[in-house]
C-alpha cells in the first residue's frame, strides 16, 4: 500500500529522498570492453530503477591492481570518468539519486587477472575462496602482503577515483568495507596477522579506513560518503568472526560518527551465525544505539520486513539486491503489492544483455 513507511518520501539533514528504498551494489560484469568503461546499456539500467531512494552501483575498482572479477568497470582512469557520465546524467534525467561503490577486491582475486602477478593483501594468506576470471569461477592463491607504501598507494587510489566520481556527476561514493575484500581483510584477525602499523591492535585494524577518509577530504564533502560494513560475516570468502571482530566493527562504527557521512550501509549475516561464537545475530538491532546518522541495512528484506526494521527503528533506510535485477520497476510493485519477476541467476555476471535489460515491467 502506498502508505508503507518504506515508500514515503523522507528527508535526511539536507538529503530529500523519494523512499527508503535502495539499490544495493550488485556486480553485474557488463563493462567487458578495452578499459572497462560504462555503457549505454549500464545507462539504461540503472535509470530504469531511478525511482528508488538512492541508486548504488556495483563495485567499481579504484586501479588496476584492486580487480577481482572480470569485466568490472573502474573509475580511476580519465576515460572510465567520462563513461560513467551518461550514466549519471540517465539517472538524474529520472529524477533519482547515484552513489558509486569503489573497490578493492584485495586477495580475493587471481594472478590471471593481474598479468601473472599476485593480488595485493594485508597478509599472505589465502582466503581458500574463488576468483572471477575468463574461463570462470577458480581458487584463489596465496596473495603478496602490502608493503607500507603500497598501502599509501591505494589510499591514494580512492582518493583519486572519488575525485573522478564528483566530475562523472555522482551525488556520493561508497566505500565498500566489507564482505571479505580489501578494507574488511585488514579488520579481521584471520586475514591481517601484521605487526606494523596496519595491525595487532584494533585501531590499527581499522587504519586503513580512516586514513582512506581523511585522504577524500578536499575532495568530496563527507555528506556525499557512504561506508558499508558486514560485521557478522562468517565462513565467506574466507571471513572468520572472532574475539575482535565485533568489537572491532564497534570501534569502527563510533568512529564513523565523527564524520557526518551519507550512511553506513550494513548487511545482516549472510550465513546462519546462530552457533557461532562472538558472532551478532540481528546487525541493525546491535548498531543502532551506536551509529547516529542514516543506518541502512541489507540482506533479503521484503517490503514487508523492511517496512518492520525501519519502524521498529533499527534502520532508516532499506537496500534491495537481487529484487531489483529482476525487477527495475521494484518501487512500482511493491506500492501495487504486484507479483515480482523471478531472477535468472545464471545471467547475473555474464557478458550478453539477456537478464540484463530484458526484465519485463508491469505496464510493458
Amino acid at each position: 500500500m502506498n502508505d508503507s513507511i518504506l515508500l514515503r518520501p523522507f528527508q535526511f539533514k539536507t538529503t530529500n529522498f523519494n523512499n527508503r528504498m535502495a539499490m544495493a551494489p550488485m556486480t553485474r560484469s557488463r563493462a567487458g570492453n578495452e578499459g572497462n568503461l560504462a555503457t549505454e546499456q549500464m545507462a539504461i539500467y540503472y535509470a530504469d530503477r531511478a525511482d528508488a531512494g538512492l541508486l548504488i552501483t556495483e563495485g567499481t575498482v579504484v586501479s588496476k591492481k584492486a580487480v577481482g572479477f572480470i569485466n568490472v568497470p573502474g573509475i580511476y582512469s580519465k576515460e572510465q570518468t567520462e563513461s560513467w557520465k551518461q550514466v549519471t546524467q540517465a539517472v538524474h534525467d529520472k529524477g533519482g539519486k547515484i552513489f558509486v561503490q569503489l573497490w578493492h577486491t584485495g586477495r580475493l582475486s587471481h594472478p590471471d587477472l593481474h598479468n601473472g602477478e599476485l593480488p595485493h593483501a594485508p597478509s599472505a594468506i589465502n582466503p581458500e575462496a574463488k576468483a572471477y576470471v575468463e574461463s570462470g569461477f577458480i581458487d584463489t592463491v596465496t596473495p603478496k602482503e602490502m608493503t607500507v607504501e603500497e598501502i599509501k598507494e591505494t589510499i591514494l587510489d580512492f582518493k583519486n577515483s572519488a575525485a573522478n566520481a564528483v566530475k562523472a556527476g555522482f551525488d556520493g561514493v561508497e566505500l565498500h568495507a566489507s564482505n571479505g575484500y580489501l578494507f574488511h581483510q585488514f579488520f579481521n584477525g584471520t586475514s591481517n596477522t601484521r605487526t606494523d602499523e596496519y595491525g595487532g591492535s584494533i585501531e590499527n585494524k581499522a587504519r586503513i579506513l580512516f586514513e582512506t577518509l581523511d585522504a577524500l577530504k578536499g575532495v568530496i564533502d563527507y555528506s556525499r560518503v557512504g561506508v558499508r560494513l558486514n560485521p557478522s560475516m562468517h565462513g565467506v570468502q574466507g571471513m572468520t568472526v572472532d574475539q575482535d571482530t565485533i568489537p572491532t566493527h564497534e570501534y569502527i562504527v563510533n568512529r564513523l560518527n565523527d564524520y557526518g557521512l551519507a550512511y553506513v550501509h550494513f548487511s545482516e549475516p549472510f550465513t546462519d551465525v546462530s552457533e557461532v561464537p562472538y558472532a551478532v545475530t540481528e546487525i541493525a538491532k546491535h548498531f543502532r544505539p551506536i551509529y547516529k546518522g542514516l543506518l541502512m541495512i541489507n540482506k533479503g528484506f521484503t517490503k514487508e520486513t523492511g517496512n518492520e526494521v525501519i519502524k521498529d527503528g533499527y534502520a532508516d533506510m532499506v537496500a534491495y539486491g537481487v529484487p531489483f535485477i529482476a525487477n527495475p520497476d521494484l518501487v512500482q510493485r511493491f506500492e501495487k503489492d504486484a507479483p515480482l519477476n523471478a531472477a535468472d541467476q545464471s545471467t547475473f555476471y555474464t557478458f550478453t544483455a539477456k537478464g540484463y535489460n530484458d526484465y519485463p515491467k508491469m505496464d510493458a
